[in-house]
């Protein structure tokens, strides 16, 4: 909320649970927040905290809204090499009728698992918001010079390896999520693209529980370290006993991870019978 704030915006948010895989909410609750003032809706599809991927229906649900209302149509698609569906990857500038609507967002830094280098693009056809764009872009006067030659180098990876680490995310997805959900009280859905998911866990709050593992809990000299998901919902209240979690480490750390988190459940003062699902 920080940047926009600055800038002078408001965020209104549309909240999505857990209970429903976090599948894009009614367009009415869409809807019922449009005023005269609104400029546009932002999604991250592949999503991150969530790892949810819009389906096609979804993706023209939110056209439909955009070419009603006359709004851009903001798409974060950085995690879009990672999707796990096996259908082709459906981007906002694949939607027909809003092509001028829409501004794609990219970074390396997910692509090719490069964390902190800060280099990415906006895509967009409109040209009044490209020139917008291009004031700030050279306004800046301390671009990250080592993350722009790293950039450029990853430009020219292979399919090779794309696909090596695509099956890997696959592999770990799929070991991740099998091992939480057969920790008792734990509940995490499929996410179906980038390397995250949300688990909800039997604990009184995760926040706690997050701290307390960091602090006073350890198990064969190891604990885990996690995310409050609370701090991804901007609704109070949402996300109280649930986690973000990122597969990026190998499988066998993964394992040691699943085993630190199902002695930590035991063992923490707070646990509850079950999670909610």
């Amino acid at each position: 909320m920080a940047f926009a704030i600055s800038a002078g915006a408001k965020i209104v948010t549309v909240p999505s649970s857990i209970d429903e895989g976090f599948a894009l909410p009614p367009l009415e609750k869409f809807e019922a927040l449009i005023t005269p003032r609104t400029k546009g809706i932002l999604i991250c599809n592949p999503n991150n905290p969530t790892g949810y991927l819009y389906t096609m229906k979804e993706m023209l649900q939110i056209r439909d809204l955009v070419k009603k209302y006359d709004l851009f149509l903001f798409s974060d698609e950085v995690y879009r090499e990672f999707c796990y569906t096996g259908a082709p990857y459906i981007s906002a500038f694949h939607l027909p009728g809003v092509e001028q609507n829409v501004v794609l967002i990219d970074s390396v830094s997910k692509r090719y698992n490069e964390c902190g280098i800060r280099i990415g693009a906006i895509i967009t056809k409109h040209k009044e918001l490209k020139q917008n764009v291009m004031k700030f872009c050279q306004a800046r006067l301390s671009p990250p010079l080592l993350g722009q030659i790293v950039a450029e180098a990853s430009i020219d990876a292979g399919t090779d390896y794309m696909l090596m680490t695509y099956n890997e995310y696959v592999e770990r997805r799929k070991f991740l999520i099998d091992g939480l959900n057969r920790i008792p009280g734990c509940y995490s859905p499929i996410p179906m693209g980038a390397f995250y998911t949300v688990v909800s866990l039997p604990v009184d709050d995760a926040d706690r529980f997050c701290e307390w593992c960091l602090n006073d809990f350890e198990y064969e000299g190891a604990t885990v370290f996690m995310a409050p998901a609370s701090g991804f919902y901007t609704t109070p209240g949402m996300g109280k006993r649930e986690v973000r979690m990122a597969y990026v480490l190998n499988k066998a750390d993964l394992g040691h991870a699943l085993k630190v988190l199902t002695e930590a459940l035991r063992a923490y003062p707070g646990k509850t019978a079950e999670a909610p699902q």
